[in-house]
């Protein structure tokens, strides 16, 4: 049976995004050489990890000589948009409340972050 790809991302794959959103274009041996040294990746892996995002549709590439040069297609406010909807649905039931009762319940959120959450709510 064929594996579901996923909407979100794998810790890999937010990696290098990371990176992408932050450079804006990259190619892959730019994105090897910004990866941590303690965290690096192998060039062969980074660039499976971009093919993978291309079909994902994250990202895009153009030929510049013999490199592809990677640009985002995703802003991070839509990546974080798709993962937010995808943890909604499969763990709090489609709930944003149940989602607020849960962080406020097993999180520490200190006073400065409370009073921010208080007046986004009473904006809404």
């Amino acid at each position: 049976m064929a594996r579901k790809r996923s909407p979100t991302l794998t810790d890999a794959e937010l990696r290098l995004m990371e990176i992408i959103w932050d450079k804006g274009r990259v190619t892959v041996g730019e994105l090897v050489d910004a990866l941590p040294k303690r965290r690096a990746l192998a060039y062969s892996t980074v660039l499976t990890t971009m093919r993978v995002l291309e079909r994902k549709g994250y990202v895009d590439h153009e030929k510049n000589g013999r490199a592809f040069v990677y640009q985002p297609l995703v802003p991070k406010s839509e990546a974080r948009r798709k993962a937010l909807r995808f943890v909604l649905s499969r763990f709090f039931e489609d709930s944003p409340e149940l989602l607020v009762l849960n962080l406020l319940e097993h999180e520490e959120i200190d006073s400065k972050q409370l009073a921010r959450l208080r007046r986004r709510i009473e904006e809404s």
